[in-house]
């Protein structure tokens, strides 16, 4: 199958550049989360994990995240890089969302940096933000990569792109 790539730009990637098995890199940019107008994380500390024809999944470490919205669900799944995820409900004012957040409590090897920092669906929650810019979420019901200007596709998760 040939995919047409979107055209790259100076400072700009394709996710047709990205690895796999994925890469595990620092993410330079602040991200945030905001929930029913509430600010779920917040950090400069954070990851993205790369994987070829998807958006960055990014990961915000557990202290920048307040856990006293989150509560541990009982969906289960497994990732071939990654391991076996934990996924969080949020309740935040009386409004709640399934299974919006995962972490990885023991991940694979070369994904050790992401222990129990948490990433979270652009789709169940308010807004996502890497930098100032908000970001769009990636389509599909699995993936959980977010989207912004600098990042070109196309991308897995839409339809018609499950066997990419």
């Amino acid at each position: 199958m040939v995919v047409k790539r979107e055209p790259v730009g100076i400072g700009e990637e394709s996710v047709w550049d990205y690895p796999r098995p994925p890469r595990l890199e620092r993410e330079k940019a602040r991200l945030k989360v905001v929930f029913n107008g509430v600010t779920i994380a917040d950090s400069t500390n954070g990851f993205r994990v790369l994987e070829t024809s998807h958006p960055p999944v990014y990961y915000i470490p557990i202290n920048d995240c307040k856990m006293e919205y989150m509560k541990q669900s009982a969906k289960k799944t497994f990732c071939e890089f990654k391991g076996t995820p934990n996924y969080y409900d949020l309740s935040v004012n009386g409004k709640e969302v399934s299974d919006a957040a995962w972490s990885y409590p023991n991940p694979d090897t070369g994904m050790e940096a992401i222990k129990d920092a948490f990433a979270f669906y652009g789709k169940k929650v308010d807004a996502c933000y890497v930098g100032e810019e908000k970001a769009t979420p990636q389509e599909g019901e699995f993936y959980g990569g977010w989207i912004t200007s600098k990042i070109k596709g196309p991308f897995k998760g839409g339809p018609g792109t499950f066997g990419w």
